[in-house]
């Protein structure tokens, strides 16, 4: 069972850290024999990302939208990523060598994704009664709680707590 933390929580975190976002688009859904292998890619992906953590993946949330599945993805670095993107005894670069030679572009599937770099004092997050989600599953789980209860004031106080932005 799922726990809840009652009230209202935030992320917490003094490092700086990525957002990958990434999906598939179905654009021919008679084309199963397209699409499916691309969906079912991402499966050994994340259960070798799960198993390692010292790769530096932090956390994952899988959507389904109208037009295929989207997964947000948190990761300790860009280098990171990028190292497990391109490293030949990861699952992805087979996974995406068999995509461009299955599909290149015949135009049944798309595929997307978008990776935002963040630093500690430019992000601000809230869950309330929520089991941990997101960022607040990937970084630490804090009670939304004095100079964090709004918005501003925890983009202010992560701004206070990042070293890089302190001036002497």
């Amino acid at each position: 069972m799922t726990t809840i933390f009652n009230g209202r929580y935030t992320a917490k975190t003094d490092q700086p850290f990525v957002v990958f976002l990434i999906g598939m688009r179905v654009n021919k859904w008679w084309r199963f024999d397209k699409w499916f292998p691309v969906a079912s890619a991402m499966g050994p992906m994340l259960q070798t990302l799960f198993t390692h953590p010292e790769k530096g993946f932090l956390h994952a949330e899988f959507f389904w939208n109208f037009s295929g599945p989207v997964l947000i993805q948190y990761w300790r670095s860009f280098e990171d990523l990028e190292r497990f993107a391109r490293q030949p005894s990861d699952p992805h670069l087979k996974a995406w060598k068999k995509f461009n030679q299955a599909i290149g572009a015949d135009g049944s599937v798309g595929i997307w994704h978008e990776t935002y770099t963040v630093n500690p004092d430019q992000f601000e997050s809230v869950y309330g009664n929520m089991p941990k989600f997101g960022l607040g599953a990937a970084m630490e789980h804090v009670q939304a709680v004095g100079r964090r209860e709004t918005a501003r004031k925890r983009l202010e106080t992560n701004k206070t707590l990042n070293p890089a932005t302190e001036t002497n």
